[in-house]
């Protein structure tokens, strides 16, 4: 099970491992230097990877100050397909994925990692 130890502006450590780019969390890996199609606004094609893997729960981190914008389309389309979404700034998606991972769940978080 993979655990988000640190995050502060920029920079996240997950298993002992140092990321300085947005990463995808999954449960048993960690996709790095994840990019959006648009920067701080999220599109289906950003997570095509999450919906593919089909967790319970999407954790969206929107950066250290939330400045990513999650549109509400894409979490209706992500409810649609039976995926609960919960969106915060970074630091506390960090902590709700951990508490996820902990009970059972099947959890995937993106972390907007700066602003």
């Amino acid at each position: 099970m993979v655990k988000i130890e640190h995050y502060e502006f920029g920079k996240i450590i997950i298993d002992g491992k140092e990321y300085n780019r947005d990463v995808i969390v999954f449960p048993d890996r960690v996709k790095d230097n994840w990019w959006r199609k648009e920067g701080h606004n999220l599109c289906l094609q950003d997570i095509e990877e999450v919906i593919d893997y089909n967790p319970e729960i999407l954790v969206i981190g929107t950066g250290y100050y939330g400045f990513m914008n999650v549109p509400r389309e894409i979490i209706k389309a992500l409810n649609e397909r039976g995926i609960e979404v919960r969106i915060a700034k970074t630091k506390e998606a960090c902590k709700v994925f951990n508490e996820l991972v902990e009970k059972g769940k099947k959890v995937v978080a993106t972390l907007h990692l700066t602003c």
